[in-house]
C-alpha cells in the first residue's frame, strides 16, 4: 500500500471537471458504473427494494463507491472490487457495479473495516476509500452508531440518516493501493467429482469427500434424531441367557494387567458362563429378533473384514476373524509403511466407522502391528457401509513398501578434512545410518572444497557401483562451500535445496541420471538425529520427494536433542 493518503474532498477538488461531465452536483448522492447518478433520496429507495431496509452501513456505502468511482471511471478500466467487512458494504458494491460475488469481481475479505476498494483488474493498481474514525468526531450520532455506543434501539435513525447526508464525502478517507498478485488471479474450480458419502458434486481440490461431509455443513443431521440408528434387537437378563448364542464378542478388562475377549460372537452361554457374566458387570445381553436385524444392517464383524480387505495393499497382512469387532493390520515384511492420508480422513468422516494407522513413512518390521479399523456400533447402517467402502475406493490405503539395499558412495568434502588438519567424523556416522538399513557402502572418497574436485569425486563413486551417493558438509552459506555447484557439474539435477527440519534445514535432495543423491549438512556430525533419518528411508523405498513433501514434514519435523537419543520412539517426524 503506498503511503500517500488524501481526503475525499480534495479528489473531488481535483475531478471537478469529471463531475460535471457525468452529471455530479449538489443534491447528488452517489452514481453507478454506467455513470448514472441518483439523489440521496433515489439511493434509499433503491438499496431498500434490494436489502429490505435502508441500513446506515449501506448508505454510507454508495458514497464509498461513489468516490472509488470518481477515480476509476474516467481512465475507462476493467476494475474488480474488495470489500474489507462483509456487512453492508459488498451490497453497496454489487448494486452500483458489475462486482459481484458470483462473479468473483468482488472479494471479500474481511478484515473487520469498513473499507473497499476498486482496481485495475490487469494490472492491480487502485484506490482504497475508508470510513475514517478521525472524520467521525464531528458527527456524535454516527459515531455512536459505529462503535455501538448505545443499543440500536435506543440510537437517533432520523439524526444518524441526515449526519450521513450531511457528512457526505466529508467522512472518508482515499490511498492510492497495488493489490497483490493473488486477487488479480482467475478463479477456477477445477475438476469436479461425485462424493462418495452424498453422492453430489464437488471441486476435487477439497479433497475426498464434499466439505459439506466434512462436517462444515450448515445444517443438523437428521438422521442422530431418529429411532433408527440401530436394528431392533431383543435385550434378556443373563440369567435368562442359557442355551443362547452371544451376539458378539465381549471384553473382560483387568485394570493394569489385562484386556481382551471372555466371550466370543456365537458362543453358547453354560450355567458357568451365567456366574462369569454377572461378575464382569453384565446384567443384560442382546439378542437378534426372529426375523434378523435386516437387509439394510451390517453386523460389525463383517463390515471389518470387508474394510480390512480393501484398504490392505502390498505387504500388509490381516486375521479373517476380527476381534473384538475389529481387524488389525500386521506388516506382511520389513519395509517402509505408507498412508493414503486423504482417504484415510474421508474415511473417518464417515459416520459410524473408523480407521488408525501408525505414522505414514514409518519404518516397520515383520509381523509388528501398524493399524486396525472396524465398524463401531454393532450393527452398521448398509448405507454408511457403502459410503465407507466408496472412499476407499479401489486403491490400496495402506502400504508396506520396500526399501531396496542399495550400494552407498560416500563423498566427504572439506579442504580441513582433505589435508588432514582434522579427522573426518562423517563416514562413521553415515554408514551406522545405512547399514542399519540394511545397504552397503560402495566406497568412501574425501575431496577439498573444490568444485572440480567434488565432480571427479562423484564419478569415481558411480565408477565403483555405487546406486545412491550421500555428500557431507558444504552445504551451508560460506564461500568455500561449494559442494552444490560441484554436485550440477557433475550433472546433477532437479535440485531441491533447504528443508524444514531441525536438525537439517540445508538438507540437499538431487539425482544424477536416476541415481538419488542426499547432501547432509555438518549438523550430522553433532546431532545424532537429522533430515538423513528421516528422507533416507522414502528414498530407498523410492518415493518420490517433491517440495511439497518437504513443506509438510515442518509439521513435527523439530527434533528436542534429548540427552537419550530414542528415535524412533519419539515425536521427531511424527
Amino acid at each position: 500500500m503506498m503511503n500517500k493518503t488524501t481526503t475525499a474532498n480534495s479528489i473531488n477538488r481535483e475531478m471537478k471537471g469529471v463531475n460535471h461531465s457525468l452529471g455530479m452536483d449538489r443534491t447528488s448522492w452517489c452514481r453507478n458504473h454506467q455513470g448514472n447518478v441518483y439523489t440521496y433520496e433515489e439511493y434509499i429507495g433503491l438499496i431498500t427494494s434490494f436489502h429490505g431496509y435502508p441500513a446506515p452501513g449501506l448508505i454510507i456505502g454508495g458514497k464509498m463507491v461513489d468516490l472509488a468511482l470518481e477515480q476509476m471511471l474516467p481512465r475507462e478500466v476493467l476494475f474488480d472490487a474488495i470489500c474489507e467487512t462483509s456487512y453492508c458494504l459488498p451490497d453497496a458494491v454489487q448494486i452500483l457495479t458489475l462486482c459481484t460475488t458470483g462473479n468473483d469481481w468482488m472479494k471479500v475479505v474481511n478484515l473487520g473495516k469498513f473499507a473497499l476498494t476498486l482496481y485495475d483488474k490487469f494490472e492491480g493498481t487502485g484506490v482504497r476509500v475508508f470510513l475514517d474514525p478521525v472524520k467521525m468526531k464531528p458527527w456524535q450520532e454516527i459515531m455512536t452508531w459505529f462503535y455501538k455506543l448505545k443499543p440500536k434501539l435506543e440510537q437517533d435513525t432520523p439524526l444518524l440518516r441526515e449526519q450521513i447526508k450531511n457528512g457526505g464525502a466529508d467522512l472518508f478517507s482515499i490511498e492510492a493501493v497495488q493489490v497483490a498478485p493473488v486477487f488479480m488471479k482467475k478463479r477456477s474450480l477445477g475438476r469436479t467429482m461425485d462424493c462418495p458419502i452424498c453422492g453430489e458434486a464437488f471441486p476435487s481440490k477439497h479433497g475426498t469427500i464434499c466439505r459439506g461431509c466434512q462436517g462444515e455443513a450448515p445444517f443438523v443431521d437428521e438422521a442422530f434424531d431418529s429411532d433408527s440408528l440401530s436394528p431392533k434387537l431383543i435385550s434378556i437378563p443373563v440369567k435368562e441367557a442359557e442355551g443362547r448364542a452371544i451376539l458378539h464378542d465381549m471384553t473382560k478388562i483387568i485394570p493394569g494387567k489385562k484386556k481382551g475377549a471372555a466371550f466370543h460372537r456365537g458362543q453358547v452361554i453354560t450355567p458357568g458362563d451365567v456366574c462369569r457374566l454377572q461378575q464382569m458387570g453384565r446384567s443384560n445381553l442382546y439378542l437378534e429378533g426372529q426375523d434378523g436385524p435386516g437387509e439394510q444392517w451390517m453386523h460389525e464383524d463383517k463390515a471389518a473384514l470387508a474394510f480390512a480387505k480393501a484398504m490392505a495393499g502390498r505387504g500388509v497382512a490381516f486375521g479373517e476373524n476380527p476381534r473384538e469387532g475389529k481387524i488389525t493390520f500386521v506388516a506382511a515384511k520389513d519395509g517402509l509403511l505408507t498412508i493414503h492420508e486423504d482417504r484415510l480422513e474421508g474415511f473417518n468422516l464417515v459416520p459410524d466407522v473408523m480407521c488408525a494407522t501408525r505414522q505414514s513413512y514409518s519404518v516397520v518390521s515383520k509381523d509388528h502391528e501398524i493399524g486396525g479399523t472396524r465398524a463401531i456400533p454393532l450393527y452398521l447402517s448398509l448405507a454408511n457401509f457403502n459410503r465407507a467402502m466408496s472412499v476407499i475406493g479401489d486403491e490400496p490405503m495402506i502400504e508396506v513398501l520396500p526399501m531396496r539395499k542399495a550400494n552407498v558412495g560416500i563423498l566427504i568434502t572439506g579442504t580441513e578434512v582433505f589435508q588432514g588438519l582434522i579427522k573426518d567424523g562423517f563416514d562413521a556416522v553415515i554408514r551406522s545410518k545405512v547399514e542399519r538399513l540394511a545397504c552397503n557402502v560402495a566406497g568412501t572418497v574425501i575431496v577439498p572444497d573444490d568444485r572440480n574436485a567434488i565432480k571427479e569425486g562423484v564419478k569415481s563413486l558411480l565408477a565403483d557401483g555405487a546406486d545412491l551417493l550421500i555428500t557431507t558438509a558444504g552445504l551451508s552459506v560460506d564461500p568455500d562451500d561449494v559442494t552444490r555447484q560441484g554436485l550440477v557439474d557433475a550433472g546433477a539435477t532437479n535440485l531441491l535445496y533447504g528443508a524444514p527440519i531441525l536438525p537439517g534445514a540445508m538438507t540437499l535432495l538431487a539425482s544424477i541420471d536416476k541415481i538419488p543423491v542426499i547432501g547432509v549438512p555438518a549438523c550430522a556430525l553433532y546431532f545424532k538425529t537429522t533430515s538423513l533419518d528421516l528422507l533416507l528411508p522414502r528414498i530407498l523405498a523410492d518415493v518420490p520427494i517433491t517440495r511439497r513433501d518437504l513443506a509438510r514434514m515442518g509439521h513435527g519435523a523439530f527434533c528436542l536433542d534429548c540427552k537419550e537419543c530414542k528415535f524412533p520412539r519419539c515425536t521427531f517426524g511424527r
